[in-house]
């Protein structure tokens, strides 16, 4: 197996490239070891030292390190970590309720929809290609809020794509649209 690798605009996150199809649908995002439960690959991650978050895409893994270390140290273990995961055939997320489904029985408003087709058809690709996600929380009030995830959960720059980018579409295209916030994280 060759494993890519690519660097994210978050310089504590790289971007791990499989060529393989690893979650056919939504997303897993990892802020700690304790939440990995339900992922072996996540899990495995972890178990390297100086590891903080793990994001499975569709095809990529993007891994956040601690600040104080350096990639060229972490990044050896992280490839033999996937690598050796993916010998094991065990899958990378066990199967269960896609958490980016929309569980809630009530329709989406005309807004909303329009609001998720924009994020759905122009946003997460391009952040996808960055090694993040971001999917829709909520509207209220004029106030679109989305989650950041992977690459983007604490990159310098999510602060600027969600205002001067993601912000000023939604605006262009929905005028009820007046601010876009990134969800508090726990």
């Amino acid at each position: 197996m060759f494993i890519q690798t690519e660097d994210t605009p978050n310089p504590e996150t790289l971007k791990f490239i499989t060529g393989n199809i690893i979650l056919k649908t939504g997303t897993a995002d990892f802020s700690n070891e304790s939440a990995t439960k339900d992922s072996p690959l996540a899990a495995r991650l972890f178990q390297i030292e100086g590891v903080s978050r793990v994001f499975i895409g569709s095809d990529f893994i993007s891994v956040t390190k601690e600040v104080n270390l350096d990639w060229n140290n972490l990044k050896p273990s992280i490839l033999t970590g996937i690598m050796e995961h993916f010998s094991s055939g065990l899958p990378a997320v066990n199967k269960n309720e896609d958490e980016n489904v929309n569980s809630s029985n009530i329709e989406d408003s005309e807004t909303i929809k329009q609001i998720k087709d924009l994020l759905e058809t122009r946003v997460r690709p391009a952040v996808a290609m960055d090694g993040g996600d971001i999917t829709f929380c909520s509207f209220e009030s004029g106030v679109v809020t989305l989650q950041m995830k992977g690459a983007c959960a604490g990159c310098p720059s999510s602060t600027a794509t969600l205002k001067m980018g993601i912000e000023n579409m939604l605006r262009h295209y929905i005028p009820e649209v007046t601010e876009v916030r990134a969800a508090e994280t726990y």
